[in-house]
């Protein structure tokens, strides 16, 4: 991850962190595609608009991002060619640097995302059927809090 640094996104930013969203849902077999490319970059941007991203770059190209409000982690994606890499879990970290309480909702499909999770200190909280949320999937809701030394 050397090289890597960790900056706030600019409006700028939002066609390529619509595009690492993209690349995660058509590169997901139980993912379904319930909105355009397009829409994932206005998404994007309307996230990046309410100043809750952050973004992981490498010589200036975008390898990663995560989005917060308040307590809420809403993203944390990063691109295929730069998984595995510490990427993930810098953003993670910076996450939870900004704060003592963290929830989150992860997919019961994206066991990965969930080992990820567990090892950053998240506790799984709640399952759904997927009722509330767009895709239909089932889902699991995560929480962290900061331990008091």
């Amino acid at each position: 991850m050397s090289g890597v640094s960790l900056r706030p996104a600019r409006s700028t930013d939002a066609g390529k962190v619509g595009a690492i969203l993209s690349e995660f849902i058509d590169t997901t077999f139980w993912m379904p595609r319930i909105h355009t490319r397009a829409q994932d970059i206005g998404f994007a941007g309307h996230l990046i608009a309410q100043d809750w991203v952050t973004v992981a770059a490498d010589a200036g190209r975008i390898t990663g991002f995560a989005a917060r409000e308040g307590a809420q982690l809403h993203a944390l994606y990063v691109a295929a060619s730069s998984r595995r890499t510490g990427i993930g879990s810098a953003l993670l970290r910076h996450m939870q640097e900004q704060a003592d309480h963290l929830s989150l909702w992860t997919f019961e499909a994206n066991v990965v995302a969930q080992q990820f999770y567990v090892r950053h200190g998240f506790v799984a909280m709640e399952q759904t059927d997927g009722a509330g949320n767009d895709e239909g999937l089932p889902d699991i809701r995560f929480e962290w809090t900061r331990k008091v030394t």
